[in-house]
């Protein structure tokens, strides 16, 4: 089994599932008293978080960067970092290791694919919905289009995320706001809907989306077992 290294925390509330998902995959395939080999780094939220508010992604990225290098100083053999957002600075952590990188984006579309799906919405921060390195990710390695919801429904996305996933708080109302925006995604073409935060997957079930919804922290781990087992 290969040590995956997790740069977690951002927000905790994610890098907890991440951790759970990871044993429960580990547990399914080997079975027993199995678990799985990881070295999580879980950063302190608050000094990324204002380097976001204030535009600072090369600050980000160094930032990051020397998180990555930690995790392969203590053996980590693949480096995953357990957010969306941040993976805007992924060239500079990929850059400064000398062992793989999965990014989250190349994952989601091994999904995407198994599910016949090449026209996908995306639902994250303002951040990873407005910026090109997601989508375009997408469309130039792995020739999926991505929409986003209508301009309408960005902000209250995004505050949701922030203001209330990442603490932990699941409420109705926003279940119900992330349902409109997703028939916004289906009225739109889009054939899944690719849960881009690594917390809405704690809000959004499949029983809540009018489309198949993917959830990047399940994709993300699944690619990374299948790299640490080297079986299905």
């Amino acid at each position: 089994m290969k040590r995956i290294g997790i740069i977690g925390g951002m927000s905790c509330e994610s890098t907890i599932a991440y951790y759970q998902m990871a044993l429960a995959g580990v547990r399914k395939r080997l079975g027993g008293f199995s678990s799985p080999n990881i070295l999580i780094n879980s950063v302190d939220f608050s000094i990324v978080r204002k380097m976001q508010e204030n535009g600072d992604w090369d600050g980000a990225g160094r930032f990051l960067a020397s998180q990555a290098i930690d995790l392969e100083r203590g053996g980590a053999e693949i480096i995953l970092l357990a957010t969306n957002t941040m993976h805007k600075v992924a060239d500079q952590i990929e850059s400064a290791i000398s062992i793989p990188f999965l990014h989250i984006a190349d994952a989601m579309a091994l999904k995407l694919k198994e599910n016949g799906v090449f026209k996908t919405g995306l639902l994250g921060t303002k951040f990873t919905m407005l910026d090109d390195f997601y989508k375009n990710r997408l469309l130039t390695q792995h020739q999926i289009e991505t929409v986003i919801p209508s301009s309408e429904y960005i902000e209250g996305i995004n505050s949701i995320i922030f203001d209330e996933l990442c603490h932990g708080e699941i409420k109705e109302t926003s279940k119900n706001f992330y349902g409109q925006a997703i028939q916004d995604l289906k009225n739109q073409g889009a054939g899944a809907v690719i849960l881009g935060c690594t917390e809405i997957g704690l809000l959004i079930k499949k029983q809540d989306s009018e489309l198949l919804p993917i959830c990047s922290s399940e994709a993300h781990i699944e690619a990374a077992l299948q790299f640490s087992l080297g079986k299905s």
